[in-house]
């Protein structure tokens, strides 16, 4: 799904407080409230874009099938019921916001960078892609690896009241195939159940495993068999993905870690890690995947801030599905017990996950 971001209510949080004590980011915060209120500024109702004559038909179909997904995810997956995701904006660019992502030479672990309200998060989003490119220079001349990734969606974690302030649909999203359409949805609604703060791992874990068992329940009730089929191949060129990402990044993690290497030692095997990594994904794209191209351009530019930012999205979902099973399959007991784990420090909170 990418990286989610949290951008906008860390922007809105910390304006005072860089204005009232002095913030040497002041500037950063400027563009991140800037580019948030330029957004909601562009958003509409669905039903002022469903009633409006110069709406295009296909963009009245995929609102209304939005909407049918959004009251899904109140009745049946218990998410919240407010005004998120009921309105629509065109914002006129492929992404609604552009992330930053770094990790040193030899070392997966993200740098972070600390916000009012939502902690330490391993990215630092920006507007204007210009921005994001310049800050991703800076940090490769000061030795890190950085990608800037485009983002379809962020949350606001629905901690600003108003309808106004809600998250919207974006054209970045809105026509993607239904049940990856579903699913995103899904995922940043559950931002808003829980969000342990300055626990990324912890927080983006809980959303994909929310978007794929609500994203399978949509599926089965409300999808086509075709529809199902095209998410089923989707699903499966992801598989082989994480299989390819997670090993090459557990490899690489042990390479790192081994203190009988020399740096130049640990700089060859690297070397040589990656270039397996994107031989491998060269014969699944000859091979299974048809000549399908879609992930060209990650593998193209794998380094190690892209596999580091991959663990936080998946590393801890099967404990989080197997949490929902050991309640009953019932959402809100689910939601409760997350809860719970959440309002604990972060060391306990992950062993009680654990087990």
């Amino acid at each position: 799904m990418g990286v989610a971001s949290v951008i906008g209510i860390a922007a809105l949080a910390a304006g005072t407080v860089c204005l009232t004590a002095g913030c040497s980011t002041l500037g950063y915060y400027a563009q991140a409230a800037g580019g948030h209120f330029s957004l909601l500024n562009k958003a509409r109702p669905v039903p002022e874009w469903l009633a409006d004559e110069k709406t295009a038909a296909p963009l009245k179909e995929r609102l209304a099938l939005s909407q049918r997904m959004r009251d899904f995810a109140v009745s049946e997956l218990k998410l919240p019921d407010n005004a998120s995701y009921r309105r629509y904006a065109d914002l006129g660019r492929n992404a609604a916001v552009y992330n930053v992502v770094a990790a040193p030479e030899l070392s997966l672990t993200l740098k972070t960078w600390c916000f009012p309200v939502v902690g330490c998060v391993g990215y630092r989003g920006y507007y204007d892609k210009a921005d994001a490119d310049s800050l991703a220079a800076e940090l490769r001349s000061q030795g890190f690896e950085a990608v800037v990734q485009a983002i379809p969606a962020y949350s606001t974690l629905g901690k600003v009241p108003g309808d106004y302030f809600s998250d919207p649909l974006l054209n970045t999203f809105l026509r993607w195939q239904e049940g990856d359409l579903a699913r995103l949805i899904f995922h940043e609604l559950a931002h808003q159940v829980v969000y342990a703060k300055g626990d990324t791992m912890f927080n983006e874990s809980f959303a994909t495993a929310v978007e794929r068992l609500g994203g399978e329940r949509w599926m089965q009730q409300h999808a086509s068999p075709t529809a199902r089929e095209e998410l089923a191949r989707a699903d499966q060129r992801r598989i082989d993905f994480r299989r390819l990402a997670m090993q090459a990044r557990a490899d690489l993690e042990a390479i790192y870690r081994d203190d009988t290497l020399s740096l130049d030692a640990k700089r060859a095997a690297k070397a040589e890690r990656f270039a397996r990594l994107r031989a491998e994904h060269a014969a699944l794209r000859a091979g299974p995947w048809q000549g399908w191209t879609g992930y060209d351009n990650w593998f193209a530019t794998a380094n190690n801030a892209s596999l580091g930012v991959m663990a936080a999205y998946n590393e801890l979902v099967p404990q989080f599905e197997r949490l929902y099973e050991r309640e009953g399959r019932d959402f809100e007991r689910f939601y409760a017990e997350v809860r719970r784990l959440a309002a604990l420090p972060q060391a306990e909170r992950r062993a009680t996950l654990a087990r």
